[in-house]
């Protein structure tokens, strides 16, 4: 049989020439269990992210320098973030050089003994080397997940499957609140919250050890027996078949067209160029567009509205935080059904509207006090996350996953996960200072700007994916790069057969 774009394995056309052998979310417990083991590098990823700004409260009464020098203080958030950046700029190459699942398994040796460094830290100069250490493990992590996830999912289930990886970030958010809660009163608090996160690196080492490598990779590297014992997990006889034949072709293909691809190789192809782009700019806006500032800075911000108290403000932000993993819930659901370009920008529209109303409030405020202006503030930062977490929060990590042809997801995912990781650092290192420059209310009318922006950025820049395979996400970019002539007489000149 002639594979065409309609009859290709996990395509719309041939679901629906076969709708028996169609995939949904809770159908195979294996995928089910692989997309959740694999997304406890979520997980890790959103704790560290959450639990650094309970922790720095008690590290300063520890540390008479941390306390005096607020440069020691923003070292100790930021060097996460650094090391992130250069985990995930290294993560795309160990993913195309060593497979994903020892990536993983170098990530949470990484993230565990960075853990350790930071648990028994005897001062801020160690503990910022745990931080590094963290951060190196996260970043690798980052790319990792998504990518592990996405190559061993059925294509009309892997948004909803990648997502769970998103959902695990938040979960992990939470997790920390409720952690940064638990230990107020136990001696070596600090200690705690930054040690226990190795708990679920060693947990996520031991599991990975029993589940196998990415099938696709294992075809690229021509391991095509231990691919298919993998697959015939994940499909039914019937498919199984399709799939194989399918996988064996692009394989051979990628083998024949890739030896060794370079960063610089990611700038000379058009179409790559065009996916690049979308990727990283999704990247880029879902940081820009200010997540991770109501993230970190979200009991500051209730503080600003107006709630003096310490304990309803961590009790608010900890509302946030579960308002954020529910709303990643609600992703999973969608982007399977609503598409990824849609929900972008359902999500965006959202998102200019709840900016807006926080920064009406704040520029209202002029009295500091607890009344309707104040609630105001909260309801838009609420209405913030319940906008942003189940389309801006999904999306650029699901869209990552599966724009890339097979030869450059690696690399690229690395790179778009590095634009992710600088983007948060310049957001989190800069708003607090342009707050107090500017106030509180224009620097959140910046961010709807910048989410205008972002709305006309998806517009433009990202198509839709939503049951795509992976071959048809890659005909989409040789369309828009050379016309629409191009991906339908490339693939018949493949003339995949089976």
């Amino acid at each position: 049989m002639k594979m065409t774009l309609d009859s290709l394995p996990g395509s719309s056309g041939y679901l629906d020439m076969y709708p028996e052998r169609k995939m949904w979310y809770f159908k195979n417990p294996y995928v089910l269990g692989l997309t959740v083991v694999a997304g406890i590098g979520g997980l890790l990823f959103g704790y560290d992210t959450g639990v650094i700004s309970g922790a720095l409260l008690y590290i300063k009464d520890d540390f008479e320098a941390v306390r005096q020098s607020s440069f020691l203080q923003e070292t100790i958030v930021s060097m996460a973030l650094f090391g992130a950046i250069l985990g995930a700029a290294a993560g795309g190459w160990i993913n195309d050089s060593y497979g994903r699942k020892k990536a993983t398994l170098i990530a949470d040796v990484v993230f565990a003994l960075g853990s350790v460094v930071m648990a028994v830290a005897p001062n801020p100069y160690v503990l910022i080397l745990g931080r590094l250490l963290v951060g190196l493990g996260v970043g690798t992590a980052s790319v990792t997940a998504p990518v592990y996830i996405a190559e061993a999912s059925p294509s009309e289930i892997r948004g909803g499957l990648v997502g769970t990886n998103v959902l695990m970030i938040t979960g992990g958010q939470f997790l920390s609140y409720l952690v940064n809660l638990a230990f107020t009163e136990v001696p070596g608090t600090w200690r705690w919250m930054l040690g226990v996160a190795g708990v679920p690196a060693v947990i996520q080492f031991a599991l990975m050890l029993c589940l196998p490598e990415s099938p696709r990779w294992l075809f690229m590297k021509n391991k095509k027996s231990e691919a298919i014992s993998i697959l015939s997990k994940i499909y039914d006889v019937a498919r199984l078949e399709d799939e194989v034949d399918y996988l064996s072709a692009q394989a051979e293909k990628e083998r024949q067209k890739k030896n060794d691809v370079s960063y610089l190789d990611v700038f000379k192809r058009k179409e790559i160029r065009l996916a690049f782009l979308a990727g990283a700019g999704l990247q880029a806006f879902q940081q820009f567009t200010g997540i991770n500032t109501v993230m970190y800075y979200s009991p500051t911000i209730v503080q600003m509205a107006g709630f003096r108290s310490n304990q309803l403000a961590l009790l608010l932000s900890l509302i946030v935080a579960a308002m954020n993993a529910a709303g990643s819930v609600v992703g999973i659901f969608l982007i399977d059904h609503a598409g990824r370009r849609k929900l972008a920008l359902s999500s965006l529209a959202g998102v200019i509207v709840s900016l807006a109303i926080l920064s009406g409030a704040f520029l209202a405020d002029s009295s500091g006090s607890t009344g309707g202006l104040g609630w105001l503030a909260v309801v838009g930062l609420t209405l913030y996350i319940a906008f942003f977490s189940p389309g801006m929060g999904p999306v650029p990590w699901t869209v990552n996953s599966e724009i890339y042809p097979e030869a450059y997801r690696g690399i690229c995912g690395g790179m778009s996960a590095t634009v992710n990781w600088v983007s948060n650092l310049i957001v989190s290192q800069t708003f607090l200072s342009v707050a107090e420059a500017l106030g509180t209310g224009p620097t959140f009318l910046i961010l709807a700007g910048i989410a205008v922006i972002a709305f006309l950025f998806v517009i433009v820049f990202v198509p839709e994916t939503k049951g795509l395979t992976f071959e048809e996400v890659e005909n989409i970019w040789k369309e828009k790069a050379w016309g629409s002539g191009a991906s339908t007489q490339t693939l018949l000149e493949r003339g995949y057969e089976s």
